[in-house]
């Protein structure tokens, strides 16, 4: 397998992390028996780390796509080369360190690596035009 797709088979674990940590802070907020019924009233507030994992997830949901479409032309395209091997990791490794930088309401240093996540994808897409 090459390394852009194990990169995106990593991704699609950190994805999960995105999903799993907001969920089971919000079922401690909000208990099982809240969690496992149809939740038809809002419930509790969400904490504020929860409420930033949430949201953190739903900007890694806005490139994800983005991300898996990008990687799969450029495999399917035969353009894996030094660009898509360091656009992909940056992609990767920019969404591992937001997480916690999100989290922890860090400013400003988050923002630049989201820009820094883009800038990966960014990278894959133009290999994928120009391979």
């Amino acid at each position: 397998m090459t390394t852009e797709l194990t990169t995106l088979a990593w991704t699609l674990v950190l994805a999960l992390i995105y999903i799993g940590l907001p969920s089971q802070l919000r079922t401690i907020e909000t208990g099982t028996a809240y969690n496992a019924s149809a939740r038809d009233d809002e419930g509790p507030p969400v904490g504020v780390i929860t409420g930033r994992l949430q949201r953190a997830q739903m900007n890694l949901f806005e490139t994800l796509p983005l991300f898996i479409g990008a990687v799969l032309i450029a495999h399917v395209g035969g353009r894996n080369g030094a660009l898509t091997g360091w656009g992909v990791s940056l992609y990767f490794w920019a969404r591992v360190v937001y997480l916690p930088l999100y989290a922890f309401g860090v400013p400003y240093v988050r923002s630049l690596v989201w820009l820094v996540s883009l800038a990966g994808l960014i990278m894959v897409i133009v290999a994928d035009l120009h391979g």
